[in-house]
């Protein structure tokens, strides 16, 4: 039995932990919590304390060492240094009143040591002055390798531990043992660890009641066959609070592609080298098409009428308004960017339709990745935008909405290097690039889909312009310095004569 195993089977053994030493667990790290979310890049209340904690569950992944620092170790000897690992269920009240309250739910997965050793010296927490961690170091798990490792290990065994439950796709799937945890460092809305070459988990820390678009929709491709998403191999999720409501979705497992890299990058070495990126540009709309014809078929569809479409547009309105009265920058161009959601608007009263079905909801260069050896696009990250609550990331939209998205990635792509200056438009030849690869994703998109984005002009002129709105209102809250990237873009749209057909 291998070292990494016996804990595990301990902690399988171990009830959950009673919900009142939960509470007075969550109780003496409210301190040190309220000092480290607002640091963390998934954390909702940027600018804002977390306000009241209160516990939705808290459970003992690996049960956490006695009050003595020591522990039996596999070989019957003793630990210096023991770990535990705690998975907590928090819930976040915050907001000036209680109008304005905002209330989230996260997923912490805490490490417990005597002493922290040096090379997890980043992940520290804090030490609790009381409670049932007193004196012990509190740390982000994710950095410890071995207690990554349990998480996996739990993975490879479906059943329950307390309120958390594992599953897998297939009866029978076969996980390895004992692969190497890595945890990713580049900044998301979530965490993701990869295991070995063969697998990634990613980890949900903003989650909410309800099945994360990030598993249904890998799961609906799998059982349909599009082979354009990597199927789920295992997730886990928590119990539903009461039995009216539906669980949450913790996290998911994934094969790893060893040797791929996301389109972002790939853009940026081709805009470096001056070089061309059409036809890669190209098979990614060809496999963003091939992705929606998979979601249509795998997932009901609906058709938008009069009223959902007069919605879509005020919705947009709004959403601008509200942005103008935020950044002043973006007050010259309001006439204009309106023409786009009165277009839009237009088709309704005429008595216009449109299909609408499941759609990835945040896609951009960053979400696609590209496998050089076999010259193939591969499309990630269905959770849509975290910001926005659950059930609307799971509504049915048109796919001109995802298409809207990508084309505004190319734009950002060719602004990037020049992100820091006062306009990117300076660069004819970085211009030029955006714009066939904006035609060449297009023309990719409707060699499988037999239609054009482009037909439908109004309605995807209103989603380019409601998405470099919110990339303006973006930029200025937490990157001015990119705030020249989406400006360009508003520039443009806002002098472009509205399309009413």
């Amino acid at each position: 039995m291998s070292e990494r195993s016996l804990p595990l089977a301990a902690a399988a053994a171990a009830p959950a932990a009673p919900r009142e030493r939960g509470t007075a667990l969550l109780r003496s790290l409210t301190p040190l919590l309220a000092e480290w979310l607002p640091r963390q890049r998934w954390f909702a209340g940027k600018g804002r304390p977390p306000g009241d904690l209160t516990l939705v569950s808290a459970t003992e992944l690996l049960p956490v060492p006695g009050t003595d620092g020591t522990a039996a170790n596999a070989d019957g000897g003793i630990d210096p240094a023991p770990a535990g690992l705690l998975h907590l269920l928090v819930r976040t009240r915050s907001g000036p009143s209680a109008a304005d309250r905002t209330v989230d739910c996260y997923q912490l997965l805490l490490g417990v040591r005597a002493v922290l050793p040096p090379d997890l010296a980043p992940a520290h927490i804090g030490t609790p002055a009381a409670g049932p961690l007193r004196g012990r170091t509190v740390y982000e798990a994710l950095h410890d390798p071995r207690l990554a490792g349990v998480l996996l290990e739990r993975l490879r065994s479906p059943g329950r531990l307390g309120p958390l439950r594992f599953t897998h796709r297939a009866s029978g799937a076969v996980i390895p043992a004992d692969l190497p945890a890595r945890l990713l460092t580049a900044e998301q809305s979530n965490s993701s660890v990869v295991y070995g070459s063969s697998h990634i988990l990613k980890l949900f820390r903003r989650v909410g009641h309800g099945v994360n678009p990030d598993l249904e929709l890998p799961l609906a491709l799998a059982r349909h066959g599009c082979d354009r998403v990597p199927a789920p191999t295992a997730w886990f999720e928590a119990e539903p609070e009461t039995g009216r409501s539906p669980g949450l979705t913790l996290g998911v497992l994934q094969p790893f592609l060893p040797g791929s890299g996301d389109g972002w990058q790939l853009a940026l070495r081709t805009l470096t080298a001056r070089a061309d990126f059409t036809g890669a540009a190209h098979g990614l709309g060809r496999a963003t098409a091939e992705v929606h014809a998979g979601l249509a078929s795998a997932l009901p569809t609906t058709v938008l009428r009069r009223p959902q479409l007069l919605r879509l547009a005020e919705s947009m309105t709004e959403r601008l308004n509200h942005a103008v009265g935020a950044v002043t920058a973006l007050r010259p161009y309001r006439d204009g960017l309106r023409e786009a959601y009165g277009a839009l608007a237009d088709l309704a009263r005429r008595g216009q339709t449109r299909l609408a079905q499941r759609i990835h909801g945040d896609l951009h260069l960053g979400q696609a990745l590209h496998t050089p050896a076999d010259d193939r696009w591969t499309l990630i990250d269905f959770e849509g935008e975290p910001a926005r609550p659950l059930a609307e990331r799971r509504r049915a939209q048109p796919v001109v909405r995802d298409v809207a998205g990508m084309l505004r990635s190319f734009d950002y792509a060719a602004c990037h290097p020049r992100g820091s200056r006062a306009t990117c438009d300076d660069d004819g030849w970085a211009q030029d690039w955006a714009a066939a690869n904006r035609a060449a994703y297009c023309e990719g998109y409707a060699a499988v889909s037999g239609t054009d984005p482009r037909e439908d002009a109004a309605l995807l002129r209103a989603f380019e312009t409601d998405k470099a709105v919110y990339e303006v209102l973006y930029e200025a809250r937490h990157r001015p310095a990119w705030l020249p990237v989406p400006m360009s873009a508003v520039r443009r749209l806002a002098a472009a004569p509205a399309d009413r057909r």
